[in-house]
């Protein structure tokens, strides 16, 4: 029997099995429908697109994995040079890992030993956001803010290792007059907090972000495992504000397999880079660097590149917005639209219940939760597909 996250099993409506996918589209044996949640904000290219097929095929006939542990392989090698050359500023140290929340694991381990290898073993504490979303391991949760997915944490009582604070420069100011010589990192999603609620901040908080960091001497840590690869609108916010570890996992690899990178400046590489054999990074994910997840992400990226897709999420956002302008219910809390995210907050979660077989029966994959209707499509998307997709969302409070 299958274990579903998020779901009480006891009462769970049974999900929608797919029997095929291809572009935009998931297939039930009765339905089409246009996947509006790119499985969890990871299938940018769509689904069955050749090129990724043709990668994990040609790789496949090689070998589909070995371990990074005493051996390397082409793959990882070819993935970490281009994310060197890909990605802005120094990030140049790549750690691979087989998720988003053990990626984060492996940047908070990072952050709290590079400490330790400089004798400041102090630096314990962690600065992260409210309605923080890292994952759900335990050092993740713990970083997070949110009750509704890390509510089991209540079991051990306060932590004395993460302060939250609000996007509010005032508040950031004051956590670092407060904490700045035990802090080794701040932790953000970086302009758009996902499963915290699609919660959208401006640059400016993080630009005041990097000048304290930079006085205090603190580790600035980006998750861009949902904001990477163009969802905010920019390919990364990192290149706009250059931290100093940055986290990539769901579009890596356009959804394909499970894989995730902990990529590291000079800086961060350098602590651990000594004689040493204590100062070394105790980590090892059986699946890091897998050679299947490395090869169809070298070709995501490829497609990434050529085929302009920062293109295609400026137009998804401009037709969002002109869809979505004007509209109004008394029912709504607020709509917030970034590059390729837009959602509906409503002011009680149960305007939304139903929803999910309200789009279904009008060929639209939606997954709401709490009080957040929204939708992060795939960069293939056509006009049309994306007019019916913010339609549906408008025509539930039409009813």
């Amino acid at each position: 029997m299958i274990w579903y996250p998020y779901e009480q099993m006891k009462t769970m409506k049974v999900p929608y099995e797919i029997v095929d996918a291809e572009g935009v589209y998931l297939y039930t044996k009765d339905q089409k429908l246009i996947d509006s949640v790119s499985s969890w904000w990871s299938v940018i290219h769509g689904y069955k697109h050749p090129a990724l097929n043709q990668a994990i095929i040609s790789q496949v006939e090689k070998f589909s994995h070995v371990m990074l542990g005493g051996l390397t392989h082409e793959p990882a090698q070819k993935l970490s040079a281009k994310l060197q050359s890909f990605l802005p500023g120094d990030l140049d140290y790549t750690f691979f890992s087989d998720s988003g929340s053990v990626a984060v694991e492996v940047a908070l381990k990072m952050a709290l030993q590079y400490y330790m290898n400089r004798g400041e073993e102090q630096r314990t504490m962690i600065l992260a956001l409210e309605h923080a979303y890292h994952g759900d391991t335990f050092k993740t949760m713990e970083a997070g803010d949110d009750e509704d997915y890390h509510f089991v944490l209540k079991a051990y009582g306060p932590s004395k290792y993460v302060v939250h604070i609000p996007t509010e420069i005032e508040a950031l100011e004051q956590a670092f007059a407060n904490y700045h010589d035990r802090l080794n990192c701040f932790i953000v999603e970086p302009l758009l907090q996902g499963a915290g609620g699609m919660r959208m901040y401006d640059i400016s908080f993080l630009k005041r972000a990097r000048e304290l960091c930079d006085q205090y001497g603190v580790l600035l840590i980006f998750d861009e495992v949902a904001t990477g690869f163009g969802r905010t609108g920019n390919r990364f916010v990192a290149d706009l504000v250059l931290p100093d570890i940055l986290v990539l996992g769901k579009a890596l690899t356009g959804g394909y397999i499970g894989h995730a990178a902990t990529v590291a400046n000079r800086k961060v590489f350098e602590g651990f880079y000594d004689d040493d054999p204590n100062h070394a990074l105790m980590h090892g994910p059986t699946f890091m660097g897998n050679a299947l997840a490395c090869s169809v992400a070298l070709q995501s990226i490829e497609l990434f590149e050529s085929q302009n897709y920062m293109e295609k999420i400026r137009r998804i956002e401009e037709i969002t917005r002109r869809e979505m302008e004007g509209f109004s219910d008394p029912r709504i809390q607020e709509i917030r639209i970034m590059g390729g995210c837009v959602c509906v907050e409503v002011k009680d979660a149960a305007t939304l219940k139903g929803y999910q077989q309200f789009a279904y029966e009008r060929g639209v994959f939606s997954r709401p939760f709490l009080k957040y209707l929204y939708a992060m499509v795939p960069y293939v998307i056509t006009e049309e597909e994306l007019v019916k997709v913010l339609d549906t969302m408008k025509a539930w409070f039409a009813r």
